[in-house]
């Protein structure tokens, strides 16, 4: 009924006019897929008239002006979008003016690492970063941007209104704040285990280049690896312990044609500079300590308290002292077993 809806603003047509065309106009004038004429031909047989041509306004359909055609392209393209946010952000979209990364919901301190780092310098470099807000690898890119006050955009397998994970609730609120969200699944419609996986098609779809920072063998970001090598997009790896099973997936990718990212720097400059213009306080950090540069290499090694006063000669209560005072500052966050994680 919306894709209708919009045919008959943009060919200037009544809404009646559109429901008595043929199905073969549609497929000749309009090109349209063969799913999208199925849909239309099952929506005329369960529906006796067109129904009302109104379409809210935060509903995005094909013929609108700011939807992607690369979602057009799609083997099933997706009916409309649901979206909140930045509508400026569109045209960034379409253009494919973005990067996805995404990965496992159970990940290694090190991709969780390697995630924030990505996050913070990708906003840096100006580039909207996609991902599926999902646990783990998603969800740590995306406070990451969010810190960095980057632009986030969020690909939902859900409908806007609803938040999986629940305690995802502040950072949802965060991407749409700042950013944009965006799901084709109605305010009505039902949540199964296949609608996350049909989500990864959209979030390739509007992206340039798609990162896996870490995936097991069996994983949603190995579906959406698969769509971006079909349609050409730039694939990058992070490899990861060879020996543990979160980055078995991701691993196996380097083995054929995905690139392998082991320097954010040097993918930034692969990737040049992005289309959102960086603020003046967010391009130069604060110069840290040569103390506390080597504190934090450790905490990035992942030792652990003891492994960093016999590496650093130092008394265990002295860096212990200094980890709290880093913690406050908002640079590392306590983890279980004595260890630490930047951020």
């Amino acid at each position: 009924m919306q894709q209708l809806a919009g045919l008959s603003c943009e060919m200037d047509c009544g809404l009646g006019d559109l429901w008595d065309w043929p199905l073969s106009r549609f497929r000749d004038v309009l090109g349209w897929p063969e799913s999208l004429i199925r849909s239309l031909a099952r929506y005329r047989q369960a529906c006796r008239s067109p129904g009302s041509v109104a379409v809210p306004d935060h509903v995005l359909l094909p013929m609108d002006a700011c939807w992607p055609e690369s979602l057009s392209g799609l083997d099933r393209p997706p009916l409309s979008l649901q979206w909140c946010g930045r509508r400026d952000l569109w045209p960034l979209l379409s253009s494919r003016q973005a990067v996805a990364v995404i990965g496992t919901r159970r990940p290694s301190a090190h991709g969780l690492r390697m995630a924030e780092a990505l996050g913070r310098s990708l906003s840096l470099a100006g580039w909207p970063v996609v991902s599926g807000l999902a646990e783990g690898i998603d969800a740590a890119v995306h406070r990451a941007c969010v810190r960095s006050r980057g632009v986030p955009v969020g690909v939902l397998g859900t409908p806007l209104h609803r938040v999986y994970p629940q305690d995802h609730r502040g950072l949802q609120q965060s991407v749409a704040e700042i950013g944009l969200l965006f799901t084709e699944l109605r305010d009505d419609a039902g949540v199964r285990r296949s609608t996350f996986a049909l989500r990864n098609r959209l979030l390739v779809a509007v992206a340039r280049a798609v990162v896996i920072v870490e995936c097991p063998k069996a994983s949603g970001a190995l579906h959406s690896a698969a769509i971006a090598q079909s349609i050409g997009l730039p694939l990058w790896v992070v490899p990861g312990d060879a020996m543990r099973h979160s980055a078995q997936g991701s691993n196996a990718l380097l083995q054929g044609k995905a690139s392998a990212l082991v320097d954010p720097r040097a993918f930034i400059h692969a990737l040049g500079t992005g289309p959102v213009p960086c603020q003046d306080s967010m391009v130069s950090p604060t110069a840290l300590k040569p103390s506390t540069e080597k504190l934090l290499q450790q905490v990035n090694d992942g030792a652990t308290l003891e492994q960093m006063a016999k590496r650093l000669q130092e008394d265990p209560q002295h860096i212990a002292k200094n980890l709290m005072q880093l913690e406050l500052e908002g640079v590392v966050t306590a983890m279980p077993g004595l260890r630490w994680r930047s951020l």
